[in-house]
């Protein structure tokens, strides 16, 4: 039961991964592709979760914790260049 309910998940963040990739890429705004990038991460951390879950490595889960905040930096440093701060 419980490989099932992870193929379902896995199934589940490939569908959102697609739409938020979708989001990225057709825009229209700057501002569109920057709230895009950090769903893609965020949904990215949950795929590398799901693998430490399916495998039963959790040397994963620190790779997905180094990732969010890499991505998390990434985010705000593109927020600031789109508003136009130092």
């Amino acid at each position: 039961m419980a490989d099932v309910l992870l193929i379902l998940a896995g199934c589940l963040v490939f569908a959102a991964f697609a739409l938020a990739a979708w989001r990225f890429v057709k825009g229209p705004r700057a501002l569109d592709r920057v709230v895009a990038f950090d769903v893609l991460t965020i949904i990215s951390v949950t795929g590398i979760v799901l693998a430490a879950l399916i495998t039963g490595r959790s040397i994963y889960l620190d790779v997905a914790l180094v990732y969010a905040l890499l991505s998390f930096l990434g985010v705000i440093v593109a927020a600031r260049y789109l508003e136009g701060g130092e």
